[in-house]
């Protein structure tokens, strides 16, 4: 029999399958180019519907920044007590880092902010119908573990759906919707709880997760779909019985065995610009965060002389300079990465010596006008701890991007346990026992404390950037 030599098929005088070959790819453009992150319209999308878990999120951790007096009063208990509530809600946060970012590397994104909330809204809800001091604990411990199931999963949502030039920008972005949430509180809520109460407040609050829910559930896609000519060229090659005959696959082209969770943490760690990226986070974020969270109406009220009206809007104030500098920031990062390190230091430096003028006043009764510059400088302080995430993220690879970014994301909230637990405790060592309130000479003494672990950041930023650039210039380096 006379075969045709334009033909693909065998005869069917040979022995053997008769196999189709694979059509060979048609020109177009490089297969990974095809798979890179699209951006567009869809990635706003689908970034949008993930932030809104992130933008809950803060709410309910900020409840309590406007519910301070009122949670002393309702539980009758002290400032070491009242800082438990935020210190035991930031320790849950700052443990569950890594366990998340381990889930969201295995499981996806979008698993992972559905159960957080989930948890946030129980969490709140508990808190709502609290009457004494250890069940409202215990919510507030539920609440910290929703929370820290949110930011790492939006920021990973954002590594599949944009290209790597603009995931500073969309990560500081996404800090400013939380700064939305922030401005919820402080507006929305801080007024809602002197009208409505306590419990109408927090529950209406925590039935919110009820919608988020849903639109996560419906409409959230985590990552674009596969495209590109290396899948078409694999969706058109036939399925055969024989195996002998078929060419051996490329041991490249076989998935790569999942790492262990030992393994995956260990080289997240052993990364030097994951351990920078913890410092960078640590020591710029907990100014402004432990001021936020508990510290700065308590301060403003009691230390200064305020009305509640007035102290709410200086935390207001908060909001709105942490949207600017977030937009600032996040436009020179993504414009180049030279500006990662100056950011840091500056705003350590001009958050450092804001305070020192203010602690230092005569009388500790700064003027209006310096609270109000200080409160604008440590408005920078959340959208430089981003900072920290670019570095953990830019020398990382894909496959541990959420277990690196969660380690770096502890760094914050590791210094905001420490700085909200140190205040309380010297806030009640500095007053007489039984005290009510605190007088402004405690208040500056006991906010001299943020010096401590400002300084210890400061210094292991300076080691292990040295560090990361004699990585870097090592002939094998990434």
């Amino acid at each position: 029999m006379s075969v045709d030599p334009a033909s693909t098929a065998r005869p069917l005088s040979v022995p053997g399958p008769r196999i189709t070959a694979p059509k060979p790819p048609a020109a177009g453009p490089n297969p990974q180019a095809a798979a890179a992150p699209p951006g567009g319209r869809a990635a706003w999308a689908a970034w949008s519907i993930g932030v809104s878990a992130y933008f809950l999120a803060v709410i309910h951790r900020t409840s309590l920044g406007v519910a301070g007096l009122d949670a002393a009063e309702r539980f009758g208990i002290g400032a070491s007590a009242l800082s438990t509530f935020s210190i035991l809600q930031v320790l849950v946060y700052a443990a569950m880092q890594i366990p998340v970012g381990l889930l969201i590397d295995r499981h996806g994104p979008r698993k992972v902010l559905l159960t957080g909330v989930l948890l946030l809204s129980a969490g709140q809800l508990a808190f709502a119908f609290s009457s004494s001091f250890a069940p409202a604990l215990a919510s507030r411990a539920v609440l910290g573990c929703g929370d820290a199931m949110t930011f790492i999963a939006v920021l990973r949502i954002a590594a599949r759906w944009f290209p790597a030039a603009k995931n500073p920008l969309v990560a500081q972005l996404t800090g400013l919707a939380g700064m939305g949430g922030n401005l919820v509180t402080t507006v929305v809520l801080a007024q809602a709880l002197h009208s409505e109460g306590w419990q109408a407040t927090f529950t209406t609050t925590a039935l919110l997760g009820i919608g988020v829910a849903a639109l996560l559930a419906l409409f959230l896609r985590e990552a674009p779909p596969a495209t590109g000519p290396a899948a078409a060229a694999a969706a058109e090659l036939p399925v055969v019985p024989a195996v002998a005959d078929l060419p051996a696959v490329p041991a490249a082209a076989l998935p790569a065995p999942r790492p262990s969770v030992r393994s995956q943490i260990r080289d997240s760690w052993q990364e030097p610009g994951t351990r920078l990226g913890l410092w960078v986070h640590f020591t710029t974020q907990f100014p402004g965060n432990a001021f936020g969270l508990l510290w700065g109406l308590p301060y403003l009220v009691e230390g200064q002389g305020m009305t509640r009206g007035q102290a709410g809007g200086l935390l207001t104030l908060l909001v709105f300079s942490n949207m600017a500098f977030g937009l600032l920031f996040g436009r020179l990062l993504s414009r180049t990465t030279k500006a990662r390190m100056p950011i840091t230091l500056s705003v350590i430096a001009v958050t450092g010596a804001g305070w020192a003028v203010a602690l230092a006043w005569p009388g500790a009764h700064p003027p209006a006008g310096l609270l109000v510059v200080l409160i604008l400088l440590m408005g920078s302080n959340g959208p430089a701890s981003l900072v920290g995430l670019d570095y953990a993220r830019a020398h990382n690879p894909v496959g541990r991007l959420g277990t690196a970014s969660g380690i770096a994301n502890m760094g914050g909230f590791i210094g905001t346990m420490i700085t909200l637990f140190g205040i309380g405790v010297l806030l009640d060592a500095l007053s007489p026992a039984g005290a009510g309130s605190y007088s402004a000479d405690a208040y500056r003494w006991a906010f001299c404390w943020m010096y401590v672990p400002l300084a210890a950041g400061t210094l292991m930023i300076l080691r292990l950037r040295r560090k990361l650039a004699a990585a870097q210039a090592r002939p094998d380096a990434r």
